[in-house]
């Protein structure tokens, strides 16, 4: 086998470059969403172990909604990828793209076990810019193929070592060969196949066997004319090995899934649940379908589930004639491969099991996946394809006639699927180019109008958005996420009456329960979720809350387990002033999932409610560390410490707000905030300070202009605390603590009394048995000289609050300086009441402004099928 040159290198690794460049520009799409973008596994925060734990998608094994595809390996490396750029996605595009050049040469140096030097390359670099590999490569996610191929592609060559030279066996290869296949398997499922490839190679390739010489051996050890050969004893010992190394990760993989398949529905994979004979004729028919995307790639779609191909349902249907031609083309080759010891024939069915082989999980043949066609499962068998392709094409440059011809042809091949290629990169730079390039190429498919609807829902483009997800429900009516989805739509419109219908229509489209069934394996869970969309949407009415309480009671009866119904409920049941049922419901939730923060975060904000601050700010701190930068857990606990009035808890509380201003520099309260916590430790220049920041940041903040106006007068600086009570004022012109402090400012320290009587005459307009208004204008008449108004003033201020005692206290004074005044023989008039001075002032008293900032649940509407991830419940 010759050695791959450094020229042979360059030229691969450059083809690779040249065809993927422009997928550094993509984004997530599709399923990365679900496997990047949602995927807790990938944060540093989350234990190494929960890769072990959970399924590709970041949903832990056990749940009957895991979509049981096991891949931590693969999962490690994004998680190495968020490390370095967390998310970012030019850079896991980028090791993609490293990786299918990767493949891309040790591919080269398989081919040269069975090609020639030139030919091989052919094979290489026409894998390398096959158009069918744009999913693998350019979807993130499809990094699980290029992370299994290396692996599979080095078990196979290690494979191919096993054989000493003098015909004995090497068994370092072998053990070097599992583990290899191991490591591929936890990469992607379709690794373990490489153990029937190594067996092909060893029976045909290895030992030269055809099939008539296979079964005229077997024949003559049955007769007992012969015993076995040693060559055969080498080839049943090794076989035994690998099937033996197979049988063993099969009973682990079957441990890891706990003997569960998968939940799909019709709608992923409709010849899955359809009666004999549509399923099998359907399943075949997919056969041909695939090799033709291998043969013809100019029509690629990132989803063919629903009703992309349909249903073969009778034996009359005349593309049950392609699945014939197909069988018989595949017929003639493995004849071929298997009745010939030539090193065609070798060639022909190595390529042949490279197709098949690595295409039987995805086939549908032996059990169900949840997708109808994939084009990144094509990627390995794409190989054996590129080496029957290259090895046809040595065969045609042996001809003089057609030399020349050949060469031309594989050229412009190679050329045509590299743009090809090119251009296809660019339909995966977002969601909505994706999802309208798959439109192009079928329209009868509900989950592509859904998605682009979803990609111009992420734009805010609601009402564009909606005419996309009513054609989804036309193409196909008893698509219940279809139907969700444009409830959800009418929501975000507002139009809540046509919300609520389609909400409706989702919901009738609901199986029934069976008794003794499970309800989860007949629908995809996340169609529960028209429950939880309709109690949030109906529960606005307070009229409707017990029946908002019932349907998600419906959805947990339905399934236990159900996480979101219960968060939601538990919210609901704290605005039905249950706050004990509210509790029972998180704690509920809690054992299903004790690492949600959110969780955590909703149960301390009902032990607010039920009046339990110790309690609540032991869940807040749970919350956090689960989740360092939950930001409403940030916020509240720190406001809770504050409120407290504990001055030792008032460092931590800062620190919590200054994170919080860090994550959300544009909130005005956690600025506020920290300035009343530097006001109660009497740094009142740091106070000045933040409270001008909140006050920049949200013009009018009420509590901020107040407070500093407040801080200001405190501090002797009363005339800058005009200015900003002033602003206050403008923004809030009945706030009648801004309008007392602005009067009693007026009055004492600008002698102002006409502006300070309007101030409290403002405050007794909007609320005449205002005690401190009320008393306050009688204080100014009383500075007026109007001895006798100032008298009655203070007689109503008594009736009102007849316990004050300096109203009282007032009253005396006043009196007595009106009787001095009579018995002095002087007339009582306002010009000659007593001096300012005379009077004992009551100071207003004046609390600190409140933050306006409610505790905010955790919870809002539920996203339905927010991506239609392929064979995953969305």
């Amino acid at each position: 086998m010759a050695e791959i040159t450094w020229k042979e290198i360059v030229l691969v690794v450059g083809v690779v470059v040249a065809c993927y460049w422009n997928s550094l520009f993509c984004g997530f799409v599709f399923d990365d969403v679900s496997a990047i973008l949602d995927n807790k596994d990938l944060r540093p925060s989350t234990p190494l172990m929960n890769l072990f734990r959970n399924d590709f998608w970041g949903t832990p094994m056990t749940e009957e909604r895991s979509h049981k595809s096991y891949r931590p390996l693969t999962v490690l490396t994004f998680r190495i990828n968020y490390v370095f750029s967390e998310l970012s996605a030019k850079s896991y595009h980028l090791l993609n793209l490293v990786l299918h050049a990767v493949v891309c040469l040790i591919f080269l140096q398989v081919c040269r076990l069975f090609l020639d030097q030139k030919s091989s390359l052919v094979a290489a670099l026409l894998f390398a810019v096959h158009p069918i590999h744009t999913e693998a490569v350019t979807g993130v996610v499809g990094r699980a193929e290029l992370l299994s191929s290396i692996f599979l592609l080095a078990a196979f060559l290690s494979y191919t070592k096993s054989k000493g030279l003098d015909n004995s066996i090497v068994w370092t290869p072998i053990a070097l060969t599992v583990i290899l296949v191991a490591v591929a398997t936890l990469c992607k499922e379709q690794g373990i196949t490489v153990i029937g490839i190594c067996c092909v190679y060893e029976v045909f390739v290895v030992q030269g066997f055809t099939l008539p010489h296979l079964w005229d051996t077997v024949l003559r050890i049955l007769r007992g004319k012969d015993g076995l050969p040693y060559s055969l004893l080498q080839t049943l010992l090794k076989l035994i090995v690998l099937m033996f190394s197979t049988l063993l990760l099969v009973i682990v993989r079957v441990q890891v899934i706990q003997s569960q398949l998968p939940v799909f529905t019709r709608f992923d994979n409709p010849a899955a649940v359809s009666q004999t004979p549509a399923r099998q004729l359907t399943f075949n028919y997919l056969l041909p379908v695939n090799a033709w995307l291998l043969l013809n790639p100019s029509e690629l779609c990132c989803d063919w589930t629903m009703g992309t191909i349909p249903l073969v349902e009778s034996l009359l249907d005349m593309r049950n004639l392609v699945t014939i031609a197909f069988y018989s083309v595949l017929g003639l080759m493995v004849h071929h491969g298997v009745r010939y010891s030539v090193d065609s024939s070798k060639t022909v069915i190595m390529a042949l099991s490279l197709i098949v082989l690595p295409f039987i999980p995805a086939s549908n043949l032996f059990f169900p996946v949840g997708f109808v066609i994939a084009e990144r499962v094509l990627y390995v068998p794409s190989m054996g394809f590129c080496i029957l392709v290259a090895h046809g094409w040595r065969k045609t440059t042996k001809s003089r006639n057609l030399k020349k011809l050949s060469w031309i042809g594989m050229a412009i091949l190679l050329a045509t699927h590299a743009v090809k290629t090119v251009n296809r990169n660019w339909d995966w730079e977002s969601e909505y180019t994706l999802f309208m390039s798959a439109l192009k190429v079928n329209k009868n498919n509900a989950k592509l109008w859904n998605n682009v609807g979803h990609a111009l829902e992420n734009q805010n483009n609601y009402e564009r958005a909606l005419k996309y997800f009513l054609q989804a429900t036309r193409v196909q009516p008893d698509d219940i996420g279809a139907h969700m989805n444009v409830g959800r739509t009418y929501k975000n419109l507002n139009q809540t009456k046509e919300a609520e219908d389609a909400y409706m229509i989702a919901k009738s489209l609901m199986p029934q329960i069976i008794p003794g069934k499970k309800y989860a394996t007949r629908v995809a869970p996340n169609h529960l979720n028209v429950y939880i969309n309709l109690a949030n949407l109906i529960r606005a009415n307070e009229s409707r809350l017990e029946e908002a309480d019932q349907l998600y009671r419906q959805a947990i009866s339905m399934r236990p387990d159900f996480k979101q119904a219960y968060i939601s409920r538990g919210e609901l049941l704290l605005k039905m002033k249950k706050p004990l049922e509210a509790r029972d419901a998180y704690l509920r939730a809690l054992e299903l999932d004790r690492t949600n923060a959110d969780l955590w975060y909703n149960l301390a904000i009902v032990n607010i409610e039920m009046k339990e601050p110790s309690e609540a700010l032991k869940n807040f701190n749970q919350a956090l560390e689960l989740n360092t930068k939950h930001k409403l857990a940030l916020f509240n606990s720190a406001l809770l410490m504050q409120e407290s009035g504990d001055a030792r808890l008032r460092p931590e509380a800062k620190q919590r707000f200054l994170i919080y201003v860090e994550q959300d520099p544009d909130d005005a309260n956690g600025y506020f905030n920290l300035g009343m916590l530097a006001m109660d430790d009497n740094k009142n220049e740091e106070a000045e300070r933040w409270m001008k920041k909140a006050i920049k940041m949200q013009l009018g903040f009420r509590s901020a202009l107040f407070n500093l106006a407040l801080l200001y007068s405190q501090t002797g600086r009363e005339l800058d605390a005009l200015p900003v009570l002033n602003e206050l004022l403008v923004h809030y012109p009945e706030h009648v603590k801004g309008l007392i402090l602005k009067g009693d400012i007026l009055m004492n320290h600008k002698k102002d009394t006409k502006g300070a009587k309007e101030c409290f005459e403002r405050i007794l307009q909007m609320d005449p048995n205002n005690v401190q208004g009320k008393h306050n204008l009688c204080v100014v008449y009383f500075e007026e000289r109007d001895l006798l108004k100032a008298e009655r003033c203070l007689v109503e201020t008594l009736a009102l609050a007849p316990h004050e005692e300096y109203i009282h206290r007032h009253l005396s004074i006043v009196r007595g300086k009106t009787a001095a005044l009579s018995a002095a023989g002087q007339q009582v008039s306002p010009a000659d009441g007593a001096s300012s001075p005379a009077v004992e002032e009551k100071k207003t008293p004046l609390e600190k402004g409140k933050n306006d900032k409610n505790t905010q649940k955790a919870q809002s509407e539920q996203r339905t099928i927010k991506k239609t991830a392929r064979g995953k419940p969305p």
